[in-house]
C-alpha cells in the first residue's frame, strides 16, 4: 500500500468509524442541570458520509504522485473544511471526553484549549475536520500537564465556528469543569 493510500484509508477510517471508545449517551432524557454525555459522532450530522467520496475507486492502484490521488486528496480536503455541525447542539449543556491541545498557556494554565476525539490529532497533517475539533474556552484557567492529555469537559456548547491557526473548530465550549479522563 503506498503513502497516499494509507493515508486517506486512516482519513477516512478515524473519521467514518467512531473515534470515541467513551460510554454510550444515556438514552433518557438529562435535566436542566445535567450535562448530557456526548459522543463524537454526534457532532456530525446523520448525513455527513466522507467515505461516500471513495465509493468506487481503487484507492491501492492511485500512487502518491498521481494526479487523481491529488484531486482526491484536494476534494477530501474541501469536504473536510466544510464539514456541516450539528445545529440543534447550540446551547446544550454537554460533558465531552477528548484529547486536549493547549493553545494559550501562562505556564501554570490553560485558558483555551482544542478537545479533538483522537491522539495526535491536529499535529498530524491534515487536522480532523471542523465537526470533530471543539475549541475549549476555560476562563478560571486549568491546568493541562501536557499536549494531549485525555480528559472530560464540561460546560455549554456552542455552534460556533472559529479558525485557530491549528485547525478549524465547528464547536466552542465554555468549560465550568474540566477533569482528567480516569476521573468519574
Amino acid at each position: 500500500m503506498n503513502g497516499f493510500t494509507r493515508l486517506i484509508v486512516l482519513l477516512v477510517s478515524l473519521l467514518t468509524t467512531g473515534c470515541d471508545s467513551s460510554p454510550q449517551p444515556p438514552t433518557s432524557t438529562p435535566s436542566v442541570e445535567e450535562a448530557r454525555l456526548l459522543d463524537w459522532d454526534e457532532l456530525m450530522p446523520a448525513d455527513f458520509q466522507p467515505g461516500a467520496l471513495f465509493e468506487g475507486v481503487d484507492l491501492a492502484s492511485l500512487a502518491d504522485g498521481d494526479p487523481k490521488a491529488q484531486e482526491l486528496m484536494a476534494q477530501l480536503r474541501k469536504l473536510w473544511d466544510e464539514a456541516p455541525v450539528v445545529i440543534a447542539l447550540d446551547g446544550t449543556r454537554v460533558r465531552l471526553p477528548g484529547f486536549a491541545i493547549p493553545l494559550e498557556t501562562d505556564g501554570q494554565s490553560t485558558r483555551q484549549f482544542l478537545l479533538v476525539p483522537y491522539y495526535g490529532a491536529c499535529i498530524h497533517v491534515p487536522p480532523p475536520p471542523p465537526n470533530q475539533t471543539v475549541l475549549v474556552e476555560a476562563p478560571a484557567g486549568v491546568l493541562i500537564h501536557r499536549v494531549f492529555d485525555a480528559v472530560w469537559v464540561t460546560g455549554r456548547l456552542a455552534v460556533e465556528p472559529v479558525n485557530t491557526g491549528l485547525a478549524k473548530a465547528g464547536y466552542t465550549l465554555t468549560a465550568t469543569e474540566v477533569r482528567p479522563y480516569d476521573a468519574k
